[in-house]
């Protein structure tokens, strides 16, 4: 794998673009900016947000544009003039990180030194565009960052480096993404040197081992009492920030931003009772216990602050 890479003197420093679009990027490309020159960001376009459905820039845009970086935000990477301006650039690696769309060959080939990604997994487990939701729904005890060399598939290329961290009990997709894009960041600037220099051997992956994590979809995160206690603590988890848990209660919504399961006591599946002072509703196996709720149109509030203001909650 030497023999593919242009190697670099250690007084040349790579000119790299930056793809990436949430929260998760912001750290790597700021890492990114802080030890190589950063010749262009590509990320997604504003989208509406809110009940003003006001047009918002996506978390790297505010970052590159606080840094006078030049942005790009195309619609789509195939559309005409993309490649064009791209190249204009000349880059000598692309860097990936959650950008939110796939790569062509004809992106994958512009670089010298092609394109690697920051991905949120031990690859190649979790392969796809949500997995922090798919191991902590999984109910993983590891997980972590692989930075790879990226080809036609999705996330299928030769992994250069990896490294992982446990899934604490009380992990969501928010605290335990905060946590994998610092330490991203961290891997990605002490990978690329030896990738650059040919000293990394490239690893192919097991496509035998391979699982997939679809993209979360807004209406999966209705409750589903049918399941268990302890699946639907995952999910709250998982789903927290977005899309979020509920339930319907009142003919409205209801959000569970945070529960717990209890085994000891029994209610029927999707049954109301109280447990510890706290709102509880049966699964197929086990009690949820519902310790953070946001009835609609209201503000999040402790469980026991619920069941104060209402007296329609069955008690046990």
């Amino acid at each position: 794998m030497k023999g593919d890479c242009v190697k670099m003197t250690t007084m040349q420093k790579p000119r790299i673009i930056f793809m990436g679009s949430p929260e998760f990027a912001v750290p790597i490309l700021q890492k990114l900016m802080e030890t190589y020159p950063v010749v262009g960001v590509v990320t997604q376009p504003d989208r509406p947000s809110g009940r003003g459905q006001i047009p918002t820039p996506p978390p790297v845009k505010l970052l590159a544009k606080q840094n006078g970086l030049t942005i790009f935000q195309p619609r789509r990477l195939k559309d005409p003039g993309v490649y064009e301006e791209l190249a204009s650039l000349q880059p000598d690696l692309i860097v990936v990180a959650a950008f939110g769309q796939i790569l062509r060959q004809n992106i994958l080939d512009l670089p010298v030194h092609g394109c690697v990604n920051v991905h949120a997994s031990i690859l190649p487990r979790w392969r796809g565009a949500a997995p922090i939701q798919a191991a902590i729904l999984a109910g993983d005890l590891l997980t972590g960052i692989t930075i790879m060399k990226m080809d036609a598939g999705v996330d299928t290329g030769a992994i250069l480096s990896q490294i992982s961290t446990p899934i604490d009990l009380v992990d969501t997709a928010q605290t335990l993404g905060e946590r994998l894009a610092f330490m991203g960041a961290d891997l990605l600037v002490n990978t690329i040197p030896g990738y650059l220099d040919g000293s990394i051997r490239l690893i192919k992956q097991n496509d035998e081992l391979a699982t997939y994590a679809h993209m979360i979809q807004k209406e999966q995160g209705e409750l589903d009492f049918s399941r268990t206690a302890e699946e639907l603590e995952r999910q709250i988890r998982a789903f927290f920030p977005w899309p979020g848990s509920y339930f319907q209660w009142m003919d409205s919504p209801m959000k569970v931003h945070a529960a717990r399961v209890e085994t000891v006591l029994k209610l029927g599946v999707g049954e109301h009772g109280v447990v510890d002072g706290l709102p509880a509703i049966g699964t197929s196996r086990g009690v949820l216990v519902l310790t953070s709720v946001q009835p609609a149109g209201k503000k999040v509030m402790p469980g026991r602050d619920f069941l104060r203001g209402t007296r329609h909650w069955c008690s046990l």
